[in-house]
């Protein structure tokens, strides 16, 4: 599953979001979008988690939970590829 996460500090690096969620299963990736221009972190990432369950126990376990002095938000990650643009 794909996990959206927001509100992140802007000190978080991709291995403390990754700790965070392998407290509740295998992660395949943990990833925090950067500014091209920047290079600083936008604020929220994603995290790639195989197994449904554990997703979903992390997605209510860390959901506005702390995270490095952020209260965080998280969510399944939508589908980009059912979205249109109007």
């Amino acid at each position: 599953m794909n996990i959206f996460v927001a509100k992140l500090n802007y000190d978080t690096s991709e291995h403390s979001l990754l700790d965070a969620f392998e407290e509740f299963g295998k992660v395949d990736s943990a990833k925090i979008i950067m500014d091209r221009d920047t290079g600083r972190s936008k604020g929220f990432g994603f995290v790639e988690m195989p197994n449904d369950e554990e997703a979903r126990a992390a997605i209510a376990n860390l959901d506005n939970a702390d995270l490095d002095g952020r209260t965080i938000v998280v969510k399944e990650a939508e589908d980009r590829r059912n979205k249109r643009r109007y």
